[in-house]
């Protein structure tokens, strides 16, 4: 199974809190989030105990988009070098 997302994750946060912030039993708020979001019961727990301790809703993050870029060589090898320079990728 894969992982979720940023936006996957903020999303599933936050239906975790406005079940919450209505005042849904934890029992209750698990059973619908697994439904909703089509994960286990397990999983449920686990975003509403995040929700719980973040205590407000969060931010949901735009998905990302790859993309390629073609670039002269001798601008990729100064990329590399000052990439091995700084240790950033």
């Amino acid at each position: 199974m894969a992982r979720s997302t940023d936006t996957q994750k903020s999303l599933k946060l936050n239906a975790a809190h406005r079940l919450l912030s209505r005042g849904t039993a934890v029992a209750e708020a698990a059973d619908i989030l697994s439904r909703e979001c089509g994960i286990s019961l397990r999983e449920a727990y686990r975003y509403l105990e995040e929700a719980r301790a973040i205590g407000r809703a969060v931010p949901v993050a735009e998905p990302l988009v790859a993309a390629t870029l073609k670039i002269p060589g001798d601008v990729l090898r100064q990329l590399r070098a000052d990439s091995a320079t700084s240790g950033l990728t």
